[in-house]
Parts: C-alpha cells; structure tokens; sequence
C-alpha cells in the first residue's frame, strides 16, 4: 500500500475542506505482520488506523484522543466492543478464506496475519479531520468489514 500516495491525495480533500495540514504533520506507522499492537496512544495524538491481509483491507477506524482502548486492544478481542475486527472475522471470515476462528483465536489471527497502519496526527487539528481522514481512506480502500453488514 503507498501511504504517501494515500496522504497526498487526502491533503487535497484536506484542503477542500479548508483544514490546514501538511504532509510532515501526518506521522505513518506500518506494522508488518506478524505485528505487536501498539501498547498506547501516544499523547497529544489521535489515529486513523488501517488492517489489510494481503492485498484486502478489512478494516478502517479511528481513534481520537481518548480513545486508547480503541487504538491499542479492542479491534484483537471479538467480545471488548461493537464493531471490532476480531467480531468482523468471526462473523464474515469465510468471504475471505479465513475459517474456524474462535473468540478465543481471533486476536492471535489478526496479529499473526494483518499488517497494520497507523496514520498520527496531533489533537490540535480536531476530531472532524480525523474523522475526514477516516471517512476519505474508508470510501478509497473500500474494507471489507466496514459498518454493519446490511449496508455493505
């Protein structure tokens, strides 16, 4: 995946949207797999994270500044909250050949399996970019376990 082609093409809607960011203010994190989840939210961030496995991208979120649990742990646990990758796969595993998992395997799947990118930016620049960033790679990379399944 070419995060700086990604950022580029997001700087534009940026500024359509009259947000003031720069390329250099948009920190990439990849984490090949196998991966280690991040361990925190760094202070004074805020993320748009992506989880692909091989060339399908499963999974777009956010995490806002609050939200570490989002950004650290809930997407590896099938039963820790709504929407979570871990439930996803649970659920729909098998449109992309992956079957058997359990609530118990689901996690160790994802970070034996996904890569995962993070996408950094500082809490100044507000939750609605974060939420434009999220909202731009989600309608760019189309994830397959996005929203809820009847509105896929």
């Amino acid at each position: 995946m070419d995060t700086q082609a990604l950022i580029q093409d997001f700087l534009l809607v940026a500024k359509l949207a009259e947000a003031r960011l720069d390329k250099s203010e948009i920190e990439v994190e990849i984490l090949k797999a196998p991966h280690r989840p991040p361990s925190r939210l760094p202070a004074g961030k805020m993320a748009v994270y992506i989880f692909s496995y091989g060339d399908i991208v499963l999974k777009v979120g956010q995490a806002g500044p609050k939200s570490g649990a989002r950004y650290t742990s809930q997407h590896y646990n099938a039963t820790s909250a709504p929407s979570t990758l871990a439930a996803s796969l649970l659920k729909g595993g098998g449109e992309i050949g992956v079957s058997d998992l359990t609530v118990e395997s689901a996690g160790d799947w994802i970070k034996k399996n996904t890569d995962r990118i993070n996408f950094l930016l500082k809490t100044e620049h507000g939750v609605p970019v974060l939420t434009l960033l999220e909202v731009f790679l989600q309608c760019k990379l189309k994830p397959r376990f996005e929203g809820f399944a009847s509105q896929r």
